[in-house]
This record gives structure tokens, sequence and C-alpha cells, in this order.
């Protein structure tokens, strides 16, 4: 029972995943608040941290979308920490205030890939077991990420 605990825990990311209404969204805000707050700036520890939460996030889902029977439950919201932090992770570093301007509208694309599906993440969605739950929310981080960088080259 103790290992259903864990895996849940992190799965749903403390229990973020069972806010009603829009979990994947709290999830999503909670990762970028945590980002902002995080005391380290060393590009080394914060791909470990990304990478960590990526490898968790296959386990723990895989496991906890097993344990319920339901495939890709709304509750398992650890996919969109790690795809928010990944997409955090490839912005540059602007002096404030401009880093909150590009964060925000980082987790606003995020939001809309991760809601919208669209091709590719659509079909990497289709993928089987935690690795399925995790590689869209990935792939909405890296759009996300190519997506604000190719805004910030233009202007």
């Amino acid at each position: 029972m103790k290992n259903h605990f864990l895996i849940n825990t992190l799965s749903s990311f403390f229990y973020v995943g069972y806010i009603p209404g829009a979990p994947g969204t709290w999830a999503s805000l909670l990762a970028v608040m945590i980002w902002l707050l995080l005391p380290v700036q060393s590009i080394v520890v914060q791909i470990l941290i990304v990478s960590f939460a990526f490898l968790i996030g296959i386990y723990v889902s895989g496991l906890s979308e097993v344990n319920s029977g339901i495939v890709d439950p709304s509750f398992i919201v650890i996919d969109e920490v790690a795809g928010m932090w990944l997409a955090l992770l490839l912005l540059p570093r602007l002096p404030y205030p401009h880093y909150l301007t590009i964060v925000l509208l980082a987790f606003v694309v995020f939001r809309i890939l991760d809601i919208t599906k669209i091709f590719p993440i659509n079909k990497l969605e289709q993928m089987s077991g935690g690795f399925g739950i995790m590689m869209d929310d990935i792939a909405a981080g890296l759009l996300t990420a190519i997506s604000i960088n190719l805004i910030i080259w233009v202007i």
C-alpha cells in the first residue's frame, strides 16, 4: 500500500492532479512557480531536474495507469510538470521583467499545445504506458520552447 501511495503522490504531483476542473493547468502553473522560485540557476542542475522528472514520470505514470485501470487518467500530471519545465529550461534568460513575460507566454502556449494535441503531439499521445503519457507533454514543451524562441528571434 505504501508503494501505491508514493506512486500516486508523484504521478499526481503531490495531489495537484486531483484539483477539479483543470488539473493539467494547475500542475503547469505550479511548475512555473516552482521554476521561478528555484534557488539554483545552474543549467546543469536544471537539466538534471527536468531529466529526473521525465524519468520518474515514465515510471510512476505507467504504474498509476495500471493501478487505476484508466488509460492516461487526468489525475496524472507529472507529465505537464516535466513538459513545462522542459519549455522553461530552453528559454533564454532575459532581464526582468522580460523573462516573466516570456514565461507567461510559454505557459499559455504550452497549455494550448497540450490541450489541442496538434501533430506530432497527437501521434506521441498514442504510445502506450508511462512513456506515451510523458512524451506528448515533452513534445508540447519542446514545441513551446521552439515557438517562444522564434518569437523572440523575430522581435
